[in-house]
């Protein structure tokens, strides 16, 4: 999943959303240097991330990017599940409680910028300024992101085709967030309170 997926999946818990949020840029024991709460979002993410890499929705979107993009499939298949996620009207149901969801998660990510890691504080600015989590419902944001995607990228095709598959592929990627996000939420819900209930 991407940041607006780990975003909705910290569930309006401020810290849990942190940790969420900067999981990536935490390597190993540094998980120990954060509060109870934030290393709960750090566990979190990675593990919604192991549960998206194994779900069989997820196995199957990358198919449709695997021949182009190979190893990154994943990764694309990550940022096009936040456009679908950031369109789904049983979540937000109006483009305004979109927004009002992503500038409450900034307001709360930017009271804690002080314990960010160095890469995720050097992210951040450009997210909000840019509202990266807003503008993943729109196809210019997933292009954008796929790019930025590709510049970061070692080992791929910078003239791939990634952003015209996702185009082109839009009804059959639909359906399979749909049969993995129920499952995911589900998940994430029951592994937040797991996480509660072993270190109240």
């Amino acid at each position: 999943m991407n940041y607006l997926a780990h975003a909705y999946l910290s569930f309006h818990h401020p810290q849990i959303l942190v940790g969420n949020m900067i999981s990536d840029h935490v390597k190993g024991k540094q998980q120990f240097n954060y509060s109870k709460e934030i290393q709960q979002g750090i566990q979190l993410h990675r593990a919604i991330d192991s549960f998206t890499d194994l779900h069989p929705s997820t196995k199957e979107a990358k198919k449709i990017f695997n021949i182009e993009l190979g190893l990154y499939s994943g990764a694309f298949v990550d940022i096009v599940y936040d456009y679908y996620l950031a369109n789904d009207s049983s979540i937000f149901k109006t483009e305004n409680e979109l927004q009002n969801f992503t500038q409450e998660a900034y307001m709360e990510l930017k009271n804690h910028v002080n314990i960010f890691p160095e890469k995720f504080k050097n992210i951040f600015p450009c997210m909000m300024a840019q509202n990266w989590l807003y503008n993943y419902r729109t196809n210019f944001g997933i292009e954008q992101s796929l790019r930025g995607l590709t510049n970061r990228a070692k080992y791929i095709n910078k003239n791939h085709q990634g952003f015209q598959i996702f185009l082109n592929n839009k009804n059959e990627l639909q359906t399979f967030y749909t049969d993995f996000m129920k499952d995911v939420i589900s998940f994430s819900k029951n592994k937040k309170q797991e996480m509660v209930n072993l270190y109240p």
